[in-house]
């Protein structure tokens, strides 16, 4: 086998048949721009398979009778995972401070509280989450709490599950939260696990959002900084979907440079504390 440096640069030509693959497959658009980061995340598969060239792995992809393990694996290695505890905070101000009183008043039967984090990559957002609604407790007495996490990528699904975490991850944990939701794992003390409590309100699975069914009778959705790897026609199928699965008087959360304008009129602006958070219109 060829030396994992050794590899060259997709050609233009092998780009577009993998570009037109993971679109297929994933809905992820890549440009023509993204050629050498496309050749540097496709060697690590080359390298694990122990093949020599990028065309001997796309033959070797269509040779599967079933292919499905092995797309989960090339498009694992294609996302972006980068992440980390409280990302965004103000919007998770929003959701403590705002959304979930006026959840808590509005529910009058079945007293339950469903968030999905959608693309929730290694954890840390479902776990913040968790962590919300745990310090938020007081509207929620005797609830049923679902956090339901899901992701493309089976390895930070792995890893999420795990649940430890260090350095750049949990920097912005306030000191008393680290103190009372983490604790040191073994013998490294820069590296924390998340405790049973907030552990136990999530659920991880995967979840292409373009193939599989989405989590029904949501209150809360989050689902930010996925939509930029879409092209328009994906955005509005993705958007059109949370639409659907939101309970009236529910919240979606985007990310800050992600906006519904030109994609969706299902659902009504707002700005809570300096945050953008969209409603569902009335049905």
């Amino acid at each position: 086998m060829i030396d994992f440096p050794e590899i060259k640069r997709l050609t233009d030509e092998e780009f577009k048949r993998f570009a037109a693959l993971i679109y297929q497959e994933s809905g992820i658009f890549l440009k023509d721009t993204k050629i050498t980061l496309l050749s540097n995340r496709l060697r690590k598969r080359l390298h694990a398979l122990k093949l020599d060239t990028f065309s001997q792995y796309y033959d070797y992809i269509y040779a599967l009778t079933d292919r499905t393990q092995e797309i989960e694996a090339l498009i694992d290695v294609v996302s972006t995972n980068e992440t980390y505890f409280f990302r965004n905070e103000r919007q998770f101000e929003a959701l403590t401070k705002h959304c979930f009183e006026d959840i808590a008043g509005k529910k009058k039967d079945g007293k339950a509280l469903r968030i999905w984090s959608a693309g929730c990559s290694t954890g840390e957002e479902p776990y913040t989450l968790a962590i919300c609604v745990l310090e938020n407790a007081r509207f929620f007495p005797n609830w049923k709490i679902e956090i339901i996490a899901t992701d493309i990528a089976p390895s930070v699904l792995e890893f999420a599950r795990r649940g430890v975490y260090t350095g750049r991850r949990i920097e912005k944990v306030p000191p008393e939260i680290l103190e009372k939701y983490f604790t040191p794992d073994g013998e490294n003390r820069e590296q924390y696990r998340i405790n049973d409590e907030a552990r136990k309100l999530v659920t991880f699975q995967y979840l292409n959002l373009f193939k599989n069914p989405y989590p029904e009778k949501l209150d809360v959705v989050f689902c930010r900084n996925v939509m930029i790897y879409f092209d328009k026609e994906h955005q509005k199928k993705l958007v059109a979907g949370f639409y659907r699965v939101l309970m009236q008087g529910g919240y979606l959360f985007i990310g800050h440079s992600e906006t519904l304008h030109s994609i969706s009129d299902d659902f009504t602006y707002e700005k809570i504390l300096d945050s953008p958070v969209y409603v569902p219109r009335k049905r």
